[in-house]
This record gives C-alpha cells, sequence and structure tokens, in this order.
C-alpha cells in the first residue's frame, strides 16, 4: 500500500476536530482507549473500512468492534434489549463489548460485520476516545492499532512502530490503563462470553441475573479476537514455564527473577497492564523464544491467559 505521513495528534479540541476531519474524509486515525490503542475508521464507509483491512494485513472474516459515545449511538445501529440495557447502566463507558443484532438500515459497512447479522458495540471509558467520538459524531470501527495478529498496542510508541506511514494520523494520549481488549458478551441468543477481559463472566452474570455461557471452542467466529493464532510476537511463546533455559527472554509473575515481571506482587491488573508492553520489549531483544511463569487461570487471569495462548499457538 501506499506510504503516507502518519500525523502525531494530541488531545487538544483542535486536534481532535483535526481527527474528526480525517474520518470524515475515509481515512484512518488510531485512538486510545482503556484497553489498548485502536485504529479507527467511519464505520459506514466501506472503502475507510477497507483500508482497516489493508493496513493491518486482517483477515476480512474477522469482525470489528465500532465504538460509539454513548449507549443511545449504539441503541441506533442495534437491535437493543433489556439486557443490553442492564449491561450498559453497569458497564458503560467501560471495556465490555455486546453483540447484538444489527438494526436494520444501520448506517454500518458489511465489511465491519464480516457479513454477519450481528454487529459488535462498545463506549470506551477513555476521556480523549470519549471526546474524539463525540466531535466525530457516530460510530468508529476501530479493532487494535496493530499490524494482524501482531501485539496489541497500549501507546502511541507501538502504533507507530507498526502502522507509521500506513495510516493517516495517531492520537498520543499516554499509556492504555488496562492493557487487555475488551470483554466482548454475545447478545444475540443467550448471553455468551465471546472474548476474556476485565469484565469477568461473574461480573457479567450478577449484573444480568442470569447465566453466561462460554463459547464452544469449535465454535464459528462471531466476534473480533478469536482467532487461534492472535497477538503473536516474532518470537516463540513457551508458557507455564517453571524454570527457564538458555537462550530464552523470560517474562515472570509472582517472586521470580526474569528479564521482565508482569507483577512481582502477583497483582494481576498490573499483570494485564503490562502484559503487551512487557512482551513488546522482550521480542525487540531479539530471543527466539519467550518463556512466560504460570499465571494463575481466574478472574482477569482467564484474560491474560487467553492471550498467551493466541501467541502461542501454531502460525501459518
Amino acid at each position: 500500500m501506499t506510504e503516507r505521513q502518519t500525523e502525531r495528534l494530541s488531545a487538544r479540541p483542535d486536534d481532535l476536530a483535526r481527527a474528526a476531519e480525517i474520518w470524515r474524509a475515509g481515512g484512518l486515525v488510531a485512538l486510545p482507549t482503556e484497553t489498548v490503542y485502536g485504529l479507527g475508521a467511519d464505520a459506514s464507509n466501506d472503502l475507510a473500512v477497507a483500508r482497516i483491512f489493508e493496513a493491518k494485513g486482517r483477515p476480512r472474516f474477522n469482525p470489528l468492534i465500532v465504538h460509539v459515545a454513548t449507549p443511545e449511538d449504539a441503541q441506533a445501529l442495534t437491535l437493543w434489549d433489556d439486557r443490553a440495557e442492564r449491561l450498559a447502566q453497569a458497564f458503560w463507558p467501560g471495556p465490555l463489548t455486546l453483540v447484538l443484532p444489527l438494526r436494520p438500515g444501520a448506517p454500518v459497512s458489511k465489511l465491519v460485520t464480516a457479513g454477519l447479522d450481528t454487529l459488535a458495540v462498545r463506549c470506551p471509558a477513555h476521556p480523549v476516545a470519549q471526546a474524539a467520538l463525540s466531535t466525530f459524531g457516530g460510530g468508529i470501527a476501530a479493532p487494535s492499532a496493530n499490524r494482524s495478529g501482531k501485539l496489541s498496542p497500549t501507546s502511541a510508541a507501538h502504533v507507530l512502530a507498526g502502522l507509521d506511514g500506513r495510516i493517516d494520523a495517531v492520537i498520543e494520549a499516554g499509556a492504555s490503563e488496562i492493557g487487555l481488549e475488551s470483554t466482548i458478551l454475545g447478545l444475540a441468543g443467550p448471553a455468551t462470553l465471546l472474548r476474556d477481559g476485565a469484565i469477568t463472566a461473574e461480573m457479567l452474570a450478577q449484573a444480568l441475573g442470569e447465566e453466561v455461557l462460554s463459547r464452544a471452542a469449535n465454535a464459528a467466529i462471531s466476534a473480533p479476537g478469536q482467532l487461534a493464532s492472535h497477538y503473536a510476537p516474532r518470537a516463540a511463546m513457551r508458557l507455564d514455564a517453571t524454570d527457564w533455559q538458555e537462550g530464552e527472554a523470560t517474562l515472570g509473575f509472582g517472586e521470580v527473577t526474569a528479564d521482565l515481571n508482569l507483577s512481582p506482587a502477583g497483582d494481576l491488573r498490573e499483570a494485564a497492564a503490562n502484559l503487551f508492553e512487557y512482551l513488546h520489549r522482550l521480542d525487540a531483544g531479539g530471543a527466539a523464544r519467550i518463556a512466560v511463569s504460570p499465571i494463575p487461570r481466574k478472574g482477569l487471569g482467564l484474560a491474560i491467559n487467553d492471550r498467551l495462548s493466541r501467541a502461542a499457538a501454531p502460525r501459518d
């Protein structure tokens, strides 16, 4: 694709107006959210959305999340129900994506939904994302702002490392607070957890007052982030490592000595926030393999293990 000068924008109102201008013209602007940085385009513009796939090298059968400023904006795009309302009241703005039936006639490109009759929507909590979305005044399709299958970006520097010259602009606003992609919950049928994240199945079930099902391992792709190999560094990965082997870069958790430690105190929230940043750092060192300490498979640890297992999956 044609290289272009990638503008560096700030959170100032005039720069956010510039971002909205680029989106309206069919361009790509990476924006900060509390989860990771997203690569945004006007969700109603087929050519703009196609540019996301081009810039990322993303498989077209993998749907995109549309980011909106308010729940009312989401209601204009989807068939909203009482369950969605309860969850929006409990968790929006925040790191929760809802997959709902697409409203007939909604201004959403078919490339966003990958041809499905459902739409993934989220109202992010990051104040700069909120301001940018409000300034634009519509839905922004925004997968993570990285080359497809590579490490997700938690800073503008990460975005530029992979996409400088491939996108029109990036809004620079520091590091993402959470550092993991959003939880995804399917609501087109029974409430079904489609991707783990900071909002757990237990939290969702409590807010809904009903059971939250798990997605079958062999189910068809119905939401972003369900490819088997995803979030992958260049290096191979060895998970649940209880010792280190010669030549490995090492990523620890808890009271272990390692090149980098996600959380010496064993704090899962700290580990989640550090995960992609530390994998970026270790991968940049050039080691052939990264070994990772065991991470507890509970709470936020489920999401961390999900990302690690995808990073370690066999690659095409």
